[in-house]
């Protein structure tokens, strides 16, 4: 059973291995530099339906099945899902998983909706609750727009600090050690940290890596003074979804707290668009972007010894639209989940 060594970090006790991930985006997303990685890379933004709430949960349906079937498994072999997505009432993962009779534990934390995911995954598992389980998350760039901005018909204009919400989907299934499906190059979670709600009084919903930073730093310190563990123990200390903007601030605080993470930082928003050829401003976001970058970049680095330690810690700006519209500020919240190949 998972064993707390402070109040918000706890250590796995047993074994719980990521065993298989996949990943499927949109259009722009395959275009940028991480195309070459993703499973599937679709043209239609509809993914076959008529509107892009229905395209996002026929996405998120599409990942699911795709790593299940990349695991060899089916649906009545999974104990749980861990899903949430962008929509309100996390519509994409409880349309995209209907009609598979998983049992589901719906979630919602933004943009590091996956860290929570994998973060109570891992103590399932650990626990012995869970033989075999599955996190995902999805998000769609005209979905999201709709709901938390503008229809893009309104043709508002997006400011230099904005960010793209990426159409990508990630989904990461999470086995324990007595399972077939583990093997011996199979990732592993040693240790979470929750975050806790973190508001820099940022109010400009169009400047979300700014907001997010402070909640990202504040985790990242928390688990390295919590786990005793350097900037140095990690190949890689990867953030969600922060962008050019939001990196340079997160960079700029633990540089303060003497905590110097910028030769091994990796931003998901950063690294799956091209900035200087795509128009998406200060980079990527949305609940699926840190996801499929992690199921389709690091984690097969992970299985071929290319990386053997990351933090992963996705960031999620928790904002209403009808709150920010009233000119509040903007909480955010990181999840940190420490995976390692031994």
């Amino acid at each position: 059973m998972s064993r707390k060594i402070s109040r918000a970090t706890a250590i796995m006790e047993n074994r719980v291995a990521l065993t298989a991930f996949s990943s499927i985006v949109g259009k722009e997303e395959g275009a940028g530099p991480l195309g070459q990685y993703f499973d599937e890379v679709s043209d239609d933004a509809y993914f076959g339906k008529e509107t892009w709430e229905q395209g996002e949960a026929e996405l998120f349906h599409k990942t699911v099945k795709l790593a299940m079937k990349k695991g060899g498994i089916n649906p009545d072999t999974l104990d749980y899902i861990v899903a949430g997505d962008l929509l309100n009432q996390c519509a994409g993962s409880t349309y995209g998983i209907n009609g598979l009779d998983i049992p589901y534990i719906g979630i919602y934390s933004a943009c590091s909706t996956i860290s929570e995911a994998l973060m109570l995954g891992a103590m399932l598992t650990d626990s012995g609750l869970s033989k075999n389980l599955l996190a995902a998350t999805s998000s769609h760039f005209a979905a999201a727009e709709r709901q938390f901005r503008f229809p893009l018909h309104y043709g508002g204009v997006r400011t230099p600090t904005a960010q793209w919400t990426c159409t990508a989907s990630g989904a990461i299934v999470l086995s324990g050690a007595e399972t077939l499906l583990d093997t011996p190059d199979s990732p592993v979670i040693k240790a979470v940290t929750t975050g806790k709600i973190v508001d820099y009084g940022v109010t400009d919903a169009s400047n979300m890596g700014a907001a997010m930073a402070p909640a990202a730093a504040d985790t990242i310190k928390t688990f390295l003074n919590d786990t005793k563990m350097s900037p140095t123990d990690f190949d890689a200390i990867v953030t969600g979804d922060l962008g050019g903007i939001g990196t340079k601030l997160l960079i700029s605080l633990l540089d303060k707290d003497n905590i110097q993470i910028s030769d091994n930082h990796k931003d998901c928003g950063s690294l799956i668009f091209d900035e200087n050829i795509q128009d998406v401003h200060a980079g990527g976001s949305g609940a699926g972007c840190s996801a499929a970058v992690l199921a389709a970049y690091f984690l097969p680095k992970m299985k071929k010894r290319e990386l053997k330690n990351i933090l992963f810690c996705a960031t999620g700006a928790l904002m209403s639209t009808t709150l920010s519209q009233q000119g509040n500020t903007i909480p955010c919240i990181s999840h940190a989940v420490h995976i390692s190949i031994s």
